[in-house]
C-alpha cells in the first residue's frame, strides 16, 4: 500500500506508523467517568469498507496525517495533514 504524505508526496507505507482510528482525535472530557475513559482507551471498532486512520510518518518528515480508505481493497480514498483537519466523523 502507498500513502501520500502532504509534504513528501506518494511513498511506501512501511515509512508510516500506523496509530489507529482517526474519530479518536475526539477524546472524552477530562472529568468523564471511568467506564468512558476505559472504553475509549481499550475497546475498537473493526469495519470493514471506508475509514479515516491516523498515521504518523515517521521515516519521513514526521507529519502526523489522516488517512482515508478502504479496509476491504485497501485503496487509499484521501489523505490530509492532520493539524489541517478540523472534525473528524464517525
Amino acid at each position: 500500500m502507498r500513502l501520500t504524505c502532504p509534504h513528501c508526496g506518494e511513498r511506501d507505507r512501511r515509512e508510516f506508523y500506523y496509530q489507529g482510528d482517526a474519530v479518536a482525535l475526539n477524546r472524552p472530557d477530562p472529568e468523564a467517568s471511568d467506564v468512558v475513559w476505559d472504553d475509549y482507551l481499550h475497546n475498537r471498532d473493526n469495519p470493514a469498507g471506508v475509514t479515516r486512520d491516523l498515521w504518523y510518518h515517521e521515516g519521513g518528515c514526521g507529519a502526523w496525517i489522516v488517512v482515508t480508505r478502504n479496509t476491504l481493497t485497501h485503496e487509499v480514498l484521501a489523505t490530509e495533514l492532520a493539524s489541517d483537519v478540523t472534525e473528524v466523523s464517525a
